[in-house]
């Protein structure tokens, strides 16, 4: 399963060939390395409109792929403790299949966070977590969508698109303006909630590298080393943004 890509998804919009997203992660780079140059000595760019009906959209696609990964799982009795992926041209399998490529095209949207970020001049905010966040979760769902579109994937897509419903409803809000701010006292509240997402991600994708079951132990173990990854430096953001801050 590991080594053949799904033939159900090969010929979807960037899936059959590396050469895309890789494009795509190169210009990524290059935008974050000089976009602050290019900005240096001019005007930065407010984008409130913008950011309103990008963060509102983002919020709605977060919702719909949520609903998708609930209500297809539930329909085929999926199993949150072994779940191998159905390969069959079936209206769930395919259904699964559809909204983990719209999952992972929603991480290669999301590149316009960075984007935003260095227009409006909030260099501060273009953090290793962030790039390293953003870039990573785009060819990791890429190798998800053209070898295992769905299976125990589908757990991983289903809470990050939950959590996202609250994190772009967070930005929708505070792109409105400066007097919308006493009503985001909830962000500590976001961090934690995006590291209970992490443990149980870790939890849901090591269980299966001790038992018996027809998923590629490759991506699990891909997943737990990546997640681990995000836990470490989520910690330390929430730590200095939260603990260290405060004191």
């Amino acid at each position: 399963v590991f080594c053949f890509s799904d033939p159900r998804t090969d010929s979807w919009p960037l899936v059959h060939s590396p050469l895309p997203v890789t494009l795509l992660f190169a210009l990524y780079l290059f935008v974050v390395a000089l976009g602050p140059f290019y900005m240096r000595k001019r005007k930065l760019l407010k984008l409130r409109g913008l950011l309103i009906a990008y963060n509102l959209t983002m919020m709605t696609l977060s919702s719909y792929m949520f609903y998708e990964f609930l209500v297809t799982s539930i329909l085929d009795n999926y199993s949150y403790l072994c779940q191998p992926v159905d390969y069959s041209r079936s209206e769930l399998g395919m259904r699964m299949a559809r909204v983990c490529w719209w999952f992972f095209f929603s991480k290669v949207i999301e590149l316009l966070d960075t984007v935003f970020f260095i227009l409006r001049k909030k260099q501060e905010q273009v953090t290793f977590l962030h790039v390293y966040h953003h870039g990573t979760m785009l060819f990791n769902w890429w190798s998800g969508v053209k070898y295992v579109p769905g299976g125990q994937a589908f757990f991983i897509g289903m809470l990050n698109s939950f959590v996202h419903i609250f994190m772009y409803g967070y930005y929708a809000l505070a792109s409105l303006g400066p007097q919308m701010h006493r009503y985001l006292w909830w962000k500590r509240y976001l961090t934690i909630m995006q590291l209970c997402q992490f443990v149980a991600i870790a939890a849901h994708s090591s269980y299966n590298l001790f038992t018996e079951c027809p998923f590629p132990d490759g991506f699990n173990t891909a997943v737990f080393l990546y997640i681990l990854s995000l836990i470490a430096l989520f910690l330390h953001f929430y730590y200095r943004t939260y603990t260290r801050g405060k004191q």
